[in-house]
């Protein structure tokens, strides 16, 4: 891919920042998802227009290159996106494989603006019985057995 190329897309995420913000859809974000130099997904945050608070634009230009690709692995593919990724979807990108990201603002710029994701990769250092939400085992044999009953169905397709 070209350095004009790679412009043209970031130029595209940043549009799409630009976008999803001035129509009240969710906060200045946007991502694009390109493979073999054509673009399979794009999307913008959407949070304030879904109440999905998961509908951040990486995961919104995902689900879009995933249905469009029809596949849950994007291992060939690249992200754009209008900012470094927050901890959900730097997750989501590992969890469908993208092979690289190009970012334009810093998780430092977001905070700057009222987007503090600090909190939460702070939270992800910290042991279990320290973290602000309570997590509190339960009923783990139980969910073992489906667990132990998974490991051994014939045909299961892993991802």
């Amino acid at each position: 891919m070209t350095k004009e190329e790679i412009e043209k897309y970031m130029r595209e995420a940043i549009r799409l920042s630009r976008e999803g913000a001035e129509s009240g859809k969710g906060g200045p974000f946007g991502a694009v998802i390109v493979k073999d130099t054509q673009v399979v997904g794009k999307g913008s945050n959407q949070v304030l227009l879904t109440n999905d608070p998961t509908a951040h634009a990486e995961v919104v230009a995902i689900r879009n290159a995933c249905a469009t690709l029809q596949t849950f692995h994007l291992e060939e593919c690249i992200l754009f996106t209008s900012c470094e990724p927050c901890p959900m979807c730097l997750g989501a990108i590992y969890w469908a494989r993208i092979r690289k990201i190009y970012y334009a603002n810093t998780r430092k710029d977001a905070a700057t603006i009222g987007f503090n994701d600090d909190f939460i990769y702070c939270e992800l250092d910290l042991p279990i019985e320290e973290r602000h939400i309570p997590m509190e085992p339960l009923l783990r044999q139980e969910a073992l057995q489906v667990f132990q009953d998974w490991e051994i169905t014939k045909n299961k397709k892993l991802y």
